[in-house]
């Protein structure tokens, strides 16, 4: 009988046998993972060229317009990514290179999300569809004896172990119907490595070109006094740490006879 149609008659449970409910629960997480997915990388994937553009494009006008381009983006991986070390108020080539690399490895962490997930569904649900058929056959061929070949009482075993493989196709078509999508995202992944590598260098190259200056930006400095830097003496008692006074200052303080 057609999976399909034991779905639609709700008797897919009932057939295939106690792991079917394991199996439906890891299909119900695998497919809200790939919804969830499909939207994050569709929201990527259409703006996330023009946002470049629009960035590398500013930069020859004011690096202050790039930035705040960027800044308007940072609700996209790429617009964060760009204003990263466009934020920095003083920056040299290697921090600015470095804030790059820092901020990419962050966003691409943030788009492998849900792998682990897909990974354990693919590992689990075949295993899971095993296990229900060999219950189902232990189930069909466990009252069998070997008198009872031939007869009418065996009639019954091939539907039987039919209704046993039912948890296995099951379990196949899971992790199929999930390696097919974890493949594809991370497919996008490595797409988007070359994204931002390219996008990094790109700006880079132009920081290096012709870097901000920031001479204009108030700078908050604040000079004390030289006055207050030196405390005055107390009067009063000599310390131990203070020197003696020369010979000819104390003879000078005897009284004459």
């Amino acid at each position: 009988m057609d999976i399909l149609q034991l779905l639609q008659r709700g008797e897919l449970i009932e057939k295939g046998g106690p792991a079917m409910i394991p199996l439906i629960a890891l299909s119900v997480l695998s497919l809200s993972v790939i919804l969830e997915r499909l939207w994050f990388w569709a929201r990527i994937l259409m703006q996330e060229r023009e946002i470049v553009d629009r960035v590398i494009s500013a930069v020859g006008e004011s690096w202050e317009l790039a930035a705040e381009i960027a800044r308007q983006a940072t609700d996209q991986p790429i617009g964060r990514f760009l204003y990263s070390p466009l934020r920095l108020t003083k920056t040299d080539a290697e921090s600015f290179r470095l804030a790059l690399e820092s901020s990419a490895e962050d966003e691409l962490a943030g788009m492998r999300r849900g792998e682990k997930l897909l990974e354990a569904v693919i590992a689990l649900a075949p295993l899971l569809g095993l296990l229900g058929t060999v219950l189902g056959l232990i189930k069909s061929l466990g009252s069998l004896k070997i008198g009872d070949l031939g007869t009418e009482s065996t009639a019954n075993v091939p539907l039987g172990i039919g209704q046993a493989l039912i948890c296995t196709a099951s379990g196949l078509i899971v992790a199929i119907f999930s390696l097919a999508f974890y493949r594809l995202f991370q497919g996008f992944v490595v797409n988007q490595v070359k994204v931002f590598r390219r996008a990094g260098n790109e700006l880079e190259l132009l920081y290096r070109q012709s870097p901000p200056d920031f001479s204009h930006r108030p700078t908050f400095t604040h000079e004390f006094p030289q006055e207050n830097l030196e405390k005055p003496r107390k009067r009063g008692k000599k310390k131990l740490s203070d020197p003696p006074e020369p010979p000819e200052v104390i003879e000078s303080l005897e009284p004459e006879q």
